[in-house]
């Protein structure tokens, strides 16, 4: 009996930790003994552990048992490490040989009758087990295809704790068509991302396509800016004017993932435990709608007894984050968008220490023009007095609408509308190939910088490098002046006017798109 070890990773919000497990089986008083900033469902452990190695016909050491998870001062929660700790006392106890379950990493939950259970976050697990130099990573068979998205990372699936303890005895490596499977996604998403246009349709059952919007030229000529450059909506609308409908659609505007960006998106889904069944990898946009009665927590982030969990705007990451019905939100939710819109990150703070979550996304909010949603509709007269419409909107505060770079009103389409627009609706295919357009040059021209889209560049660089000609500056100079348009406004309406460039094929924004994108800014005011 001796000292044996293995490695497990504890994840900090999205980012891995390697944790290293000791297992020491000596004499003593017979006993289990954990230690290193543990949480309880690690300190349970020993239960799940001690049945499961039981139930599998392996004996519990007599001995005294001491566990030490390294480093001691990183807090270690979940139950990942029940498969790393089996193994540890396995091996220390003589069991299976200590130099073979060294260098794998091992991830995944023990039941009492010695399967292995799936658990959440195997993705950016693994991503920190490759990193950290790992080149075998032991996980549940339901995490395999995830774990498999890692490039150069042998994956050993198992399904009970006694396959992996014959694996380890034996050496023979099986059971591996999965990571193929998985490798062939990754492959298959780096391939989309090149052609663009055979990703566009969204992966779910639904197949929406903006075809289906009619009567609303306004609010799709909007929604393929916003896609274009990246830029936040706002629509105003009574209800049944096909807000929604636009809003669900953007998705199917936007360019599928690169390989890159979807393992990212894939790894926060992970953490969340919320990967569809048999789709490890998320090549689309997320597209999230929280309900208005979503706390604070569930947007940004957050949660209880040291778990950290990312919230609508980490998972919306790379993609859109719909807030319908939005004056109806808590105030507190609302405001503390406003930083994730800024900075494209959400921090955490808790008293354990702080978690940074992903949060990049486009933001579509909806309103009514009034508590009722009948102000301006014909036929329907509003009974909302003037102070409730302007309690109703005033919600939505001066600094957060200030981040909003589109503002449209939306109205109800009359039946001459609607027959007369179904002939000009153009499908989200037709739609999705002029974004990609206006989208490579967007990339052609911030080459070399941080930025991907027109949204990202900096105030310095419109101001600098990508500063429009004076000429074209003239309706902002008039904006500013009157008090219209503020600085933050200024360069949100520049963003905009090198989106409509793009989209027309123009090198460089004139005085028809600065006016254009400042109306766009304007919108409801």
């Amino acid at each position: 009996m001796a000292v044996a070890r293995t490695r497990c990773v504890a994840l900090v919000g999205v980012t891995g930790r390697i944790v290293e497990i000791e297992a020491d089986v000596g004499p003593g008083v017979a006993g289990t003994h954990f230690i290193g900033l543990l949480d309880t469902a690690i300190s349970e452990a020993r239960g799940r552990v001690r049945s499961a190695l039981i139930n599998s016909r392996f004996s519990w050491p007599d001995a005294r048992v001491t566990v030490s998870l390294f480093p001691a001062s990183l807090p270690k929660r979940g139950s990942m490490f029940d498969l790393a700790i089996a193994i540890a006392v396995l091996a220390a106890a003589g069991a299976v040989p200590a130099q073979r379950v060294a260098e794998p990493t091992f991830l995944g939950e023990l039941g009492l009758d010695g399967r292995v259970r799936p658990v959440r976050g195997v993705l950016p697990a693994a991503l920190a087990a490759a990193e950290a130099g790992a080149r075998t990573v032991v996980v549940p068979s339901i995490n395999a295809a995830e774990a498999a998205l890692v490039p150069g990372l042998t994956v050993v699936p198992v399904a009970t704790l006694g396959e992996l303890v014959d694996w380890l005895r034996s050496g023979d490596l099986h059971r591996l068509p999965v990571v193929a499977e998985a490798a062939a996604l990754l492959d298959d998403a780096s391939g989309r991302s090149a052609s663009g246009l055979s990703g566009t349709a969204k992966e779910d059952d639904r197949c929406l396509d903006m075809r289906d919007v009619a009567g609303q030229p306004v609010g799709r000529k909007a929604l393929e800016v916003c896609a274009a450059g990246g830029h936040n909506l706002w629509m105003l609308g009574p209800p049944g004017s096909g807000k929604t409908m636009l809003a669900e659609r953007l998705p199917t505007l936007l360019p599928p993932l690169d390989p890159d960006q979807a393992l990212e998106v894939s790894a926060i889904h992970s953490v969340a435990g919320r990967l569809p069944p048999g789709r490890p990898l998320l090549t689309r946009p997320p597209f999230m709608a929280p309900h208005h009665s979503a706390t604070t927590a569930a947007v940004v982030g957050g949660g209880s007894g040291g778990v950290v969990r990312p919230g609508a705007v980490s998972l919306a990451h790379r993609g859109v984050l719909f807030l319908d019905e939005a004056p109806e939100f808590a105030t507190a939710v609302l405001e503390s968008l406003r930083q994730p819109l800024e900075s494209g990150s959400v921090t955490i703070a808790r008293a354990i220490g702080t978690v940074t979550f992903p949060a990049r996304f486009t933001l579509i909010l909806a309103a009514n023009p009034c508590p009722c949603g009948l102000q301006g509709s014909a036929g329907h007269p509003c009974r909302c007095t003037p102070a409730a419409r302007r309690r109703y909107l005033a919600r939505l505060s001066g600094p957060l609408l200030d981040r909003i770079d589109v503002k449209v009103r939306i109205g109800r389409a009359t039946r001459a509308e609607l027959l007369a627009d179904r002939h000009f609706a153009e499908p989200s295919a037709t739609v999705a190939a002029r974004v990609l357009d206006a989208r490579d040059r967007a990339a052609r021209r911030l080459a070399g910088t941080p930025w991907h889209c027109n949204a990202d560049v900096s105030s310095a660089a419109l101001h600098g490098d990508l500063r429009v000609p004076d000429s074209a500056l003239a309706p902002l100079h008039r904006g500013l002046d009157l008090g219209t348009l503020s600085a933050r406004g200024l360069d949100r309406v520049l963003r905009v006017a090198w989106t409509l460039a793009d989209l027309a094929g123009k090198h460089r924004p004139g005085e028809p798109e600065t006016t254009a994108a400042l109306a766009m800014w304007l919108g409801v005011e």
